[in-house]
This record gives structure tokens, C-alpha cells and sequence, in this order.
């Protein structure tokens, strides 16, 4: 991101509006750039919850920094609404949903349908559909499940694929794509 932005503030004027914002030398993947094409030099989130109705958008990682409470409102964010429960997110997979964001190019942010989920959270799932895996990468928060209204989920997939940093899974019945920082693979139709 060089020069203006859209709203008309250089990146040098966004940092130094970060400048007092504590930030983390938490481990980076930028050397990892197959997952995060379309990364940039700083990386944003946008999502909101049906469930809960809260919303975030937010810069979370600038230059190779995460930054630390940018994190933990992601963590509360994607918490397991049902239980209150609160589990750190692998950033690897909020660095794919954000990169696959940016390569969908979009405004609208991502509805989030599930992300950490507690063991009796994933047994009850697991209790009411055969595409509940026993041993989630969500129990770990390494998952998400994710929707956009303006586009399929095919686009989503797609984009979410390319990044190669973990597994898509595709539900077109029921309109939400998984993305994941485990072993590449996709599934799904």
C-alpha cells in the first residue's frame, strides 16, 4: 500500500495513529506469502455475528506486527457463543480469511457462522450432522465458517483455495464456506 488510501491517509499517518497501540511480536507468517497473497502491509478483518449481532472491522497486523488487542477482540469475537467460551484463533487462519477477503474484493464483511467451538459445543453439532468432525480443527481455533451475501460460495472457495494455506471446505446447501490452517485440501461442492 503506497501513497493515499481511499480515505486519503498515507500508510505513514495510519501508523502513526497506531504509534501508542501495543503491538506484539507474536510469530508472523509473512515469509509464508503462497497463504497470504493478498495480504498487503497491513491487514484488516471484517466480520459480524447473526448470532450475537456484534460486528468488528478492524486492522489487526501492520508490517509484520500483530497487534495485541486487535487479537484479543478477535479471540472474544469468535468465541463459542453458545458456552461464552474464549480460545486464542491461529492467526494463520485469520491472516487466509483475511487474504481471501481481499482477493474477493469486496466491501462487505464476512458473516461469521462458527468459529472456536467448545468439545460439548462440537459433540452436540456432531450429534445433529454427519459434517461434524469428531476431532474439529474449530476445538482448536483453527477454523472458521464463513458467508457472504454478495458472493457464492464457489467465489469463496476459490479465492480461499488460493491462498494454499490450509483446507476449504465448500457447502453449497447450506451457503458457507470453511476455511482452515491444516493440511491443504478442499472438499465439498
Amino acid at each position: 500500500m503506497a501513497g493515499n488510501s481511499s480515505s486519503g491517509m498515507t500508510r505513514r499517518a495510519l501508523l502513526g495513529a497506531f504509534a501508542a497501540t501495543t503491538i506484539t511480536a507474536a510469530p508472523t507468517f509473512s515469509n509464508a506469502a503462497g497463504f497470504l497473497r493478498g495480504g498487503g502491509d497491513i491487514r484488516r478483518i471484517r466480520m459480524y455475528s447473526g448470532r450475537t449481532g456484534e460486528r468488528i472491522d478492524m486492522i489487526y497486523w501492520i508490517e509484520g506486527k500483530y497487534i495485541k488487542d486487535a487479537v484479543k477482540e478477535v479471540n472474544y469475537f469468535m468465541r463459542d457463543w453458545r458456552t461464552d467460551g474464549v480460545k486464542s484463533i491461529d492467526l494463520r487462519t485469520v491472516d487466509i480469511m483475511a487474504a481471501a477477503h481481499n482477493l474477493l474484493d469486496v466491501n462487505e464483511p464476512y458473516m461469521l457462522l462458527s468459529g472456536y467451538r467448545s468439545p460439548k459445543t462440537n459433540a452436540m453439532l456432531r450429534s445433529r450432522s454427519r459434517g461434524v468432525a469428531k476431532n474439529s480443527l474449530h476445538m482448536r481455533g483453527q477454523a472458521a465458517d464463513l458467508r457472504l451475501s454478495s458472493r457464492s460460495v464457489g467465489q469463496m472457495a476459490k479465492a480461499a483455495a488460493a491462498c494454499r494455506g490450509g483446507g476449504v471446505g465448500r457447502y453449497s446447501g447450506s451457503n458457507f464456506v470453511h476455511m482452515d490452517c491444516g493440511q491443504v485440501r478442499t472438499w465439498g461442492g
